[in-house]
C-alpha cells in the first residue's frame, strides 16, 4: 500500500502554515516544508518562516537545510521529502506536506516528471546576458505552458525551463506513477480578503526587520545577485539596498509582485481536480471532512 499523505496547498498568506499545525497536532503528523525559498538558511522573515513558537511542538521538515548561497533544486527537495515521509511514516505519523510551490509538491508526489536534463554551463552563460522580461519571452515561444506557471521574476527558474525545453522540446508536465495515497485540501480565500492579508502580513515583516535581515545576510556572504536570483523579496531587497529603489517604492513593487503570485499559485491549483478547496483555513470544518476520507480510505 501506498504511505498516506495529507496536502496543504493553496497562495501565500492563506493561512496554510497555522492549518498543517493544527490538523498535525490533532491527527498525530508532522509537517514536510513545500516552499522553494524556506530551505534556505537565514531566508526567515522575508519568507515569512514558521517560528517555533507557531509549530507549537509540531515536527517541521525541510526548513533552513540549505545555505542560500547555493542552489537547491527541485531534485534537492524531491529527495529529501520523500526520506522525510519514509520517515514520518515509519514511525505511525501522518505526513502532511504544506506550502505553495506547486512544482515541487507535484514533481513529490508524482503527479510530474522532473526532466533527466543536465545543466547546460555554456547556454546558461549566453543566456544569463539576457533581461529577465527578454528570457520570458523566450519561453512563451518555446513553452507557453510553462512560461504560464513559471515565476516570471525568477530568472534562474526560467533559465532553466529554457535549458529544458531546448533538451526535451517542452517542459515534461505529464501525469505519471503517484507515489503516495494523498489527500488533497486548498485554502483559497476570496481575492479582496487575500489581497488584505498579504499587505498586512508584508507591513508585519517590515516590522519585524525584514530589510536588517537582508543587510546580515549580504554581510554574511550573500551576493546581491544571489539574492535577486531567489526572487520575490528578496530581489526587492535586493533593489532597495543597492539604491536603486526607496523603501517605499520597495514596499509598493512588493505588494503588486506578491499578488501576482498569489493569482499564478491558485491558477496552477485549480487545475488539480482532486484538490478540496475551502475559503476559510477553519481547522475543526477541515478536520472533519478529512477524518472522514483518511479513515475511508484505510477500510
Amino acid at each position: 500500500m501506498k504511505p498516506k499523505v495529507l496536502v496543504i496547498v493553496g497562495p501565500t498568506s492563506s493561512g496554510k502554515s497555522a492549518l498543517a499545525v493544527s490538523l498535525a497536532k490533532k491527527l498525530n503528523g508532522e509537517v514536510i516544508s513545500a516552499d522553494s525559498r524556506q530551505v534556505y538558511r537565514g531566508l526567515t522573515i522575508g519568507t515569512g518562516k514558521i517560528t517555533k513558537r507557531e509549530m507549537k511542538g509540531v515536527r517541521h521538515h525541510l526548513l533552513d537545510v540549505a545555505s542560500p548561497k547555493r542552489k537547491f533544486s527541485a531534485d534537492d527537495y524531491v529527495r529529501c521529502a520523500r526520506a522525510a515521509i519514509q520517515d514520518i511514516s515509519s514511525r505511525g505519523k501522518l505526513p502532511i506536506v504544506a506550502g505553495g510551490t506547486g512544482f515541487y509538491v507535484d514533481a513529490l508526489v508524482g503527479r510530474i516528471t522532473l526532466p533527466d536534463v543536465p545543466p547546460n554551463p555554456a547556454l546558461r552563460r549566453i543566456h544569463n546576458k539576457f533581461a529577465t522580461a527578454e528570457l520570458l519571452c523566450m519561453l512563451k515561444k518555446v513553452d507557453s505552458a510553462r512560461a504560464k506557471t513559471i515565476e516570471p521574476d525568477n530568472k534562474r527558474r526560467i533559465i532553466r525551463a529554457l535549458e529544458i525545453a531546448r533538451a526535451l522540446g517542452k517542459n515534461p508536465v505529464s501525469k505519471t506513477t503517484l507515489k503516495y495515497d494523498a489527500l488533497w485540501v486548498g485554502i483559497a480565500p476570496p481575492m479582496k480578503e487575500l489581497e488584505k492579508k498579504i499587505s498586512a502580513r508584508l507591513l508585519a515583516r517590515m516590522r519585524q526587520g525584514m530589510v536588517a535581515e537582508a543587510k546580515r545576510l549580504h554581510a554574511a556572504g550573500l551576493s546581491y545577485k544571489r539574492m535577486e536570483e531567489l526572487g520575490l523579496e528578496y530581489r526587492s531587497l535586493a533593489r532597495h539596498l543597492l539604491g536603486i529603489i526607496t523603501r517605499e517604492q520597495m514596499i509598493e513593487e512588493l505588494n503588486r509582485a506578491i499578488r501576482k503570485y498569489a493569482i499564478r499559485q491558485i491558477r496552477y491549483w485549480k487545475r488539480n481536480k482532486e484538490i478540496r478547496w475551502f475559503e476559510k483555513p477553519d481547522s475543526q470544518n477541515i478536520l472533519m471532512e478529512v477524518r472522514v476520507i483518511l479513515g475511508a480510505k484505510s477500510s
